[in-house]
């Protein structure tokens, strides 16, 4: 319906149903277990970790990687513990110099107006968050007071200086800028140049650019040596194609990022067939320097089999309107079906898909020019019915 009514073309239509279909088709499948997960979190569960200590060892990280109710928790409970702590040292040190039960006007108190522990806890945080409401301080009575007001004043410094670090840090994380990273949900394998690609799609929605980008590859399998030894995560990097010889990348509007299929790729031998029945996932790093805070981020997903659509491009996103480049992020994910040996990179360097590749481009030529045939047809009816 959609496209006789031209709103839609039929090639992409027919590509989004056999997409529907194939999906539909392995949907029974078990899925197999992600490594990264499409929104970038690494599938790894740690268990057994004896080291505990080392975790101490690192305060400031271990804070920021907390969640954010344990964090501010922890925020709370470090002021009130040193004003509690610092609280109780100024009531001894006033207990011990006889302040509190003193009522001649010629005795000159450590403290002065501190005749309970509430009025040295009320002190103790007039002290550290230098409030100073001018009822209370200390006099030159006591040196042992002027020395713990000394201290006090650094560990407030300290304390203020590692949890407000640790909420700007925890505010500021790199990841949050990752959410407007984006990548296609699916990736697509077809011809380019002649050689079968893989492509992915990747995108930044904001128009603060992300510096020095780069991007990688990563196919992750499980494989046995010729030793028997069983790598349940085998990494290997994947080559992609870029003229410069480096990962680099300018990315201002959406960019397909391709990899040929070659014999150095994982992917040399896999066909149409057999790329459901891989156990595979690609795994698609970018990174870069956050313009505004020149704060380092990385953005990560991952693609199953049942992910890569065989025989598919992404439809273009980029146009030139009004002198200027519009990208139509509606269109960002979509793809359309186009001729592509069904056979994998390495029978095609052998010659074997080539014959079935001439006749899809035949077929789909063929079937262009059938669809065009009745409107040239109609054309003609209706300007003899003008005459």
């Amino acid at each position: 319906m959609l496209t006789r009514k031209g709103i839609l073309p039929e090639e992409y239509v027919i590509a989004r149903l056999a997409e529907e279909a194939s999906e539909r088709r392995y949907r029974a499948k078990q899925r197999k277990a992600r490594f990264v997960a499409k929104n970038g979190t690494c599938n790894v569960a740690h268990k057994n970790i004896r080291e505990q200590g080392r975790f101490l060892l690192d305060v400031f990280t271990t804070l920021v990687d907390l969640k954010w109710h344990y964090t501010l928790l922890i925020f709370t409970m470090s002021f009130l513990c040193s004003w509690l702590l610092f609280g109780m040292i100024w009531w001894l040190i006033a207990f011990a110099h006889g302040d509190l039960d003193q009522n001649d006007e010629s005795f000159i108190p450590c403290i002065t107006s501190v005749q309970s522990f509430t009025s040295a806890f009320l002190f103790s945080i007039e002290v550290q968050v230098t409030i100073g409401f001018g009822g209370r301080m200390i006099t030159e009575e006591c040196p042992q007071a002027i020395l713990v007001l000394i201290i006090q004043n650094i560990v407030g410094l300290v304390v203020n200086a590692i949890m407000l670090g640790c909420i700007f840090m925890k505010t500021a994380q790199a990841n949050r800028r990752a959410e407007t990273l984006i990548f296609s949900k699916h990736a697509v394998i077809s011809l380019r140049n002649g050689k079968l690609c893989f492509m992915i799609r990747v995108g930044d929605l904001r128009k603060s650019m992300i510096i020095s980008a780069t991007i990688r590859l990563q196919a992750v399998r499980k494989t046995t040596t010729s030793e028997g030894e069983v790598v349940p995560i085998n990494q290997v990097d994947i080559q992609m194609d870029n003229p410069v010889g480096t990962n680099s990348i300018f990315l201002v509007s959406p960019l397909i990022i391709s990899h040929t299929i070659d014999k150095s790729s994982p992917l040399y031998e896999v066909s149409a067939a057999s790329l459901h029945h891989e156990d595979l996932e690609i795994i698609a790093i970018l990174e870069g320097v956050v313009e505004t805070t020149g704060i380092t981020t990385q953005a990560r997903t991952s693609y199953l089999p049942d992910e890569i659509l065989w025989g598919q491009r992404f439809l273009p996103v980029v146009s030139e309107e009004d002198s200027k480049y519009s990208v139509d992020y509606s269109k960002f994910g979509n793809t359309i079906k186009v001729p592509t040996p069904a056979c994998s990179a390495k029978q095609l360097d052998e010659g074997v898909g080539r014959g079935s590749l001439q006749t899809n481009n035949w077929m789909h030529r063929h079937t262009v020019k059938k669809r065009n045939v009745p409107a040239k047809v109609k054309q003609k009816t209706d300007s003899a019915a003008v005459q």
